[in-house]
């Protein structure tokens, strides 16, 4: 950027916010600074500070109305000990009372009955025994309720198809 072509003029772009446009920036000697509320330049293009130093005031020095230190002076005592909060770990244990999951049933129903449903009933009846185990009694019910009901559809298309399977070698014995 070349300070001595042309600056740019600003234009009324925040207007619309009621905000005026801020003043143009000119560094250079001769150009007009900006106006009032603005820190003037001091020799060597530095700003200018309060207390009419070239640097800002130390940290916790008078200026920030904090008291001075003095030499031999001591901090606040520390405590000697530090006190932890022990850690707590929660775990769930196995139910008292476990929910009936099923297993045996399952397994007939999967060998006898309806082989797709008796593989639901049986992943459903090993989630019941892994929630008894780590103690979810919520997850637990549900599984064991959806098993059962697998099982019981199971067998009852089971029995269908067997009772279907007798009628039919039935009809077919007395046709010939």
């Amino acid at each position: 950027m070349d300070p001595s072509g042309p600056q740019k003029e600003w234009t009324n772009e925040k207007s619309s916010m009621g905000q005026a446009p801020p003043p143009p920036y000119n560094p250079q000697p001769g150009y007009p600074q900006p106006g009032p509320g603005f820190l003037q330049p001091a020799s060597g293009g530095y700003p200018a500070y309060p207390n009419e130093s070239a640097y800002p005031p130390p940290y916790g020095g008078a200026a920030y109305g904090q008291q001075q230190y003095t030499v031999g002076q001591q901090y606040p005592p520390q405590p000697a000990t530090v006190t932890l909060q022990p850690t707590v770990f929660v775990t769930r244990s196995p139910l008292e009372n476990p929910v009936k999951d099923y297993m045996c049933y399952s397994i007939f129903t999967l060998l006898c009955c309806c082989l797709p449903l008796g593989i639901a009933a049986l992943v459903y009846s090993i989630n019941t025994r892994e929630a008894n185990l780590s103690g979810d009694q919520m997850s637990a019910e549900r599984c064991s309720r959806t098993a059962r009901t697998l099982n019981h559809v199971s067998l009852g298309l089971g029995i269908g198809s067997f009772m279907l399977l007798i009628v039919y070698l039935v009809v077919l014995m007395t046709l010939f």
